[in-house]
């Protein structure tokens, strides 16, 4: 680790402090019309949102002016408690289910994802582990399999609940750490045919799965059910056209489309602001993800190298996934937009998140 350290990136905070405000913009016009019939109260979701997003951003300062050698001690007792979490989460009665999926703990409509908090840990534990074992990391026995084995123990249970998305989405911010560290082509080719035969088997034994994937080939064979999202999706970004209907114009939020203010958040953006307002959005996430990628790779810290690539991963994947899905492109998957989306332990952890990435910008070259 480097002895002096700098200011933190400054482009990078302005491009998060960008997407968190366009995401309580669009948070409160995607989701009035539902927030004023279910609760009477236009400003309910983005009253929360506007929450979070302040003990997010609390949390991110935080974050950034605490070295980020503290959570190299942190790492395996955060992976454990994360795993005790995930077991807690599945006990009837203590796991709340929301969406289908017992995915939740807490009290009422306040809770925390398990989930969520799993993502950052297993980066954590994987910047931690590799960096220590770099010169085995080309062995599959001993270098490779040990993670990829913890890896896929916290997948399981994720799936358990189930969470796909979520679950997607850690393991491809922890096979993009496992790859910069060093692991050989060939082994990870080899893992991802066998990875492909295991997606193909969690399809076929969950109807709702493959029902996602017959309506993404063809959402009109299925128009009001497993391809009605995807069809509401588009029905909501073509007529947005170059410069969208006006902020706060949408219709597909009047009960057309399901989840506006959380999964399908950027739909409604489209359909407002246009192709300009989502290149825009886009444009910003890019430049995020662009500054903690050359944060990656100017540290001279494997550690600190390896941790920057999982949290920028995280955002990357999950960016990803989730245009993907409103543009068409991938399967219903449930994944929400980073920093955009409606949502409370996820914002807040994610901020947090970006101020350790933050606090490593510190003392790259």
């Amino acid at each position: 680790m480097a002895k002096t350290r700098s200011v933190p990136d400054l482009w990078m905070i302005a491009a998060t402090l960008g997407i968190l405000a366009i995401g309580v913009v669009m948070v409160y016009s995607a989701s009035a019309v539902a927030a004023f019939h279910d609760y009477g109260d236009s400003f309910y979701y983005v009253k929360r949102q506007l929450l979070f997003a302040v003990l997010g951003v609390v949390s991110m300062f935080v974050m950034m002016n605490v070295e980020y050698a503290f959570w190299r001690k942190w790492a395996v007792p955060a992976l454990l408690i994360c795993f005790g979490m995930l077991v807690i989460v599945l006990i009837p009665g203590l796991g709340v289910v929301r969406g289908g999926a017992r995915s939740w703990l807490g009290i009422g409509s306040f809770g925390i994802q398990p989930s969520e908090f799993m993502k950052l840990a297993m980066i954590l534990f994987m910047a931690k582990l590799l960096s220590e074992r770099q010169n085995q990391i080309t062995r599959f026995t001993t270098g490779l399999l040990p993670p990829l084995g913890i890896m896929g123990i916290a997948f399981g249970l994720i799936m358990l609940q189930p969470d796909l998305g979520t679950g997607a989405v850690m393991i491809g911010a922890a096979l993009l750490v496992i790859y910069v560290a060093g692991a050989r082509v060939a082994h990870l080719g080899g893992l991802a045919l066998l990875g492909l035969a295991g997606l193909i088997g969690l399809i076929a034994a969950a109807p709702y799965r493959l029902q996602r994937i017959t309506a993404f080939l063809d959402p009109w064979q299925d128009p009001l059910g497993a391809g009605y999202q995807s069809i509401q999706s588009l029905y909501a970004i073509g007529p947005g056209g170059l410069v969208g209907l006006g902020l706060g114009m949408s219709r597909q939020k009047y009960n057309y489309l399901p989840e506006p203010q959380t999964d399908f958040i950027f739909s409604i953006l489209s359909e407002e602001l246009g192709f300009i307002g989502g290149s825009l959005l886009l444009m910003l996430f890019l430049l995020l993800i662009w500054r903690g990628m050359r944060t990656a790779i100017t540290l001279s810290d494997p550690f600190g190298s390896l941790l920057a690539t999982g949290i920028v991963g995280i955002i990357a994947v999950q960016v990803l996934i989730n245009i993907g899905v409103v543009i068409g492109l991938l399967p219903v998957t449930g994944i929400t937009l980073p920093l955009v989306s409606y949502g409370g332990s996820s914002l807040t952890l994610l901020l947090t998140a970006l101020g350790i990435l933050l606090n490593l910008s510190r003392y790259s070259r």
